[in-house]
């Protein structure tokens, strides 16, 4: 009777501590995703801080190309805005869309690619960029390894116990994919 007591006992024990471990895991994986995705928060707030700088530069060379000025405009305002990982993905695709159409207009002014201030502005900017990119990849990297925690048996079970549920991945979508060459 006693033996059986004893098993019981150190089963629902190991039972226990498998969902503490699985638990635990679990919170270590969702700080990691929000830690990714601060990093990311980080390097775009980094850029938005950039593209105003580069837009005055290429704006006292370019007074005519006031759309292009106003798209870049509105396509930053719009992915500070946005709050999902999917609507700042998008949002973030656009800027780039308007960052290519700003140095297209920059190609025309051989005075503006040689200003120091510019040069020294696109290289920030293609840094960034790239920093970016590390970011996302950090990111993404973290979040597959947290949604196949979620959904993995048996841990999917102390997943949807506990409200743990799966995160979006940060995705770019078509010629947004390509890297935003800065070069001239």
């Amino acid at each position: 009777m006693w033996l059986i007591v004893g098993i019981v006992v150190v089963v629902i024990l190991l039972l226990i501590l498998y969902v503490v471990w699985v638990y635990n895991q679990l919170i270590t994986l969702r700080n990691r995703v929000e830690n990714g995705w601060s990093q990311i928060d980080v390097q775009l707030k980094r850029r938005y801080d950039l593209i105003p700088n580069l837009v005055n530069i290429v704006k006292g060379y370019a007074k005519h190309e006031k759309t292009v000025f106003q798209n870049v405009t509105k396509m930053r305002t719009a992915a500070l805005n946005a709050k999902t990982p999917g609507a700042k993905a998008e949002a973030e695709n656009m800027l780039t869309g308007a960052l290519k159409s700003l140095f297209a207009v920059a190609e025309n002014y051989p005075q503006l690619k040689a200003n120091e201030n510019f040069k020294e502005l696109q290289k920030e900017l293609e840094e960034t960029e790239n920093k970016i990119m590390y970011a996302r990849q950090f990111y993404n990297d973290t979040v597959m390894k947290y949604n196949m925690k979620v959904q993995y048996f048996p841990s999917n079970i102390i997943a949807n116990m506990f409200k743990f549920g799966a995160r979006e991945y940060f995705k770019a979508k078509g010629e947004e994919k390509e890297v935003v060459n800065v070069e001239f």
